[in-house]
């Protein structure tokens, strides 16, 4: 019998369709589903729970009748009547397209709302805006809710969205965001819910060809607050910025995972997440996934992830992944960090004469300052900033009362 030659592939990094990777990527493995029992109820023992309180966000766990008290309203960000003719508000059926239209569910909390409601919000964007359009959300109770909303970005279209979360609420909500290719959008999403609040999210992102999209989150309330973010992209050429701010506080749970994906060639993406720690128990999450495919090259991919502890007590978890499936690409990396003050520009500060306590002001202003400019809504900026201020001046209270009862 003759010999058979054996020829065993060689990858080619100027040629990644050459050789696909032979490793299945953790997305691959990742179930998406509109069903349910497609997922595992949670655990901490599941890798994408183990940071999670699931023991406190256990009624999301399983289909619920929504209570329907969450109210959703579209105006101009300065409250005017929006333009009709560019921005339109519709409920439709959750199953009638654009709804259900930008991947499926991707975990068991995101099934879960998509079958307990019938209903979904879509908000229609088109051309040119003078000014940011707001999506305003409000929570009206404990009872459990569901929310679905479509933003819908049609092609060539220049937009500021803002989607602000206030009130008390239990709510799963999910988020389609599509937008179409030549289009520059900016969408943020603000969490300032009322003490008491859970709020567990799902974003699902789609960028057009050709688009530019910086999806920016500031959560800066509710007891828990659960958020996944999973983007593709729709087309070469487009650029994805996602930005994240979080201040947690004594008690609270914050956690954000974002997921971008990059599967088609020559596009670029930048996430970056910075949060502040306050308080005995606060506790936040920040888990960070790229995919690069093999199909993508001269893929340009960066994810950073900063935290600051102001007090002894908190808890951050930090977690950057970065799975490379192609040898031609522009570049990828990552870093994090959980740190406290630093000793040195403190004493900077103190040396001319600033109080200690503004200084931590200061330093805790400079370390969102450059995040909150970028989500480009002055109005917005202006707001959080005052918010972050409030934060701190209620941290020195705490604070000063705790001395006051150690005597």
């Amino acid at each position: 019998m003759a010999e058979q030659e054996i020829n065993i592939p060689v990858a080619d990094p100027k040629d990644p369709y050459t050789l696909p990777a032979a490793m299945p990527s953790s997305a691959d493995n990742s179930p998406r589903s509109f069903d349910v029992d497609a997922f595992a109820v949670p655990t901490r023992k599941q890798e994408d729970w183990r940071y999670t309180p699931v023991e406190r966000i256990s009624e999301f766990f399983e289909v619920f009748t929504p209570s329907g008290k969450t109210a959703v309203s579209v105006s101009n960000i300065d409250g005017s009547t929006i333009d009709g003719s560019r921005v339109s508000q519709s409920v439709v059926d959750r199953r009638e397209a654009p709804s259900g239209t930008v991947m499926k569910p991707n975990d068991r909390v995101s099934a879960v709302e998509w079958n307990s409601g019938d209903k979904a919000v879509v908000v229609c964007v088109s051309g040119d805006l003078d000014q940011p359009v707001l999506v305003d959300v409000q929570g009206h109770g404990t009872d459990l809710d569901a929310l679905h909303l479509v933003l819908d970005v049609t092609d060539g279209t220049h937009c500021d969205i803002v989607v602000r979360h206030e009130g008390l609420a239990r709510l799963a909500e999910g988020v389609e965001i599509n937008t179409g290719k030549d289009s520059h959008v900016s969408i943020t999403f603000v969490q300032e819910w009322d003490e008491g609040s859970k709020h567990v999210a799902n974003h699902r992102i789609r960028v057009g060809a050709n688009a530019f999209l910086r999806h920016g989150v500031v959560t800066l309330g509710g007891d828990v607050v659960r958020m996944r973010m999973d983007q593709d992209f729709g087309g070469p050429q487009s650029d994805l910025n996602m930005l994240g701010i979080y201040f947690a506080e004594a008690g609270q749970h914050l956690e954000h995972r974002t997921m971008v994906v990059h599967n088609y060639p020559d596009c670029k993406s930048r996430v970056v997440y910075k949060g502040a720690l306050d308080g005995e128990d606060a506790h936040s999450t920040w888990v960070g996934n790229a995919l690069i495919k093999p199909q993508a090259p001269n893929t340009d991919s960066y994810e950073l992830n900063r935290n600051l502890v102001l007090t002894p007590g908190p808890v951050a978890d930090s977690e950057p992944n970065l799975e490379i499936e192609n040898g031609n690409i522009v570049g990828a990396g990552h870093a994090s960090s959980v740190g406290r003050f630093d000793d040195e520009e403190l004493f900077y500060l103190q040396s001319r004469g600033i109080t200690e306590s503004e200084a931590r002001k200061l330093v805790v202003r400079g370390f969102f300052a450059d995040l909150i400019e970028q989500i480009g809504v002055p109005s917005i900026a202006e707001h959080l900033m005052s918010v972050i201020e409030r934060r701190l001046a209620r941290g020195e209270s705490a604070e000063m009362q705790a001395v006051l009862e150690d005597k």
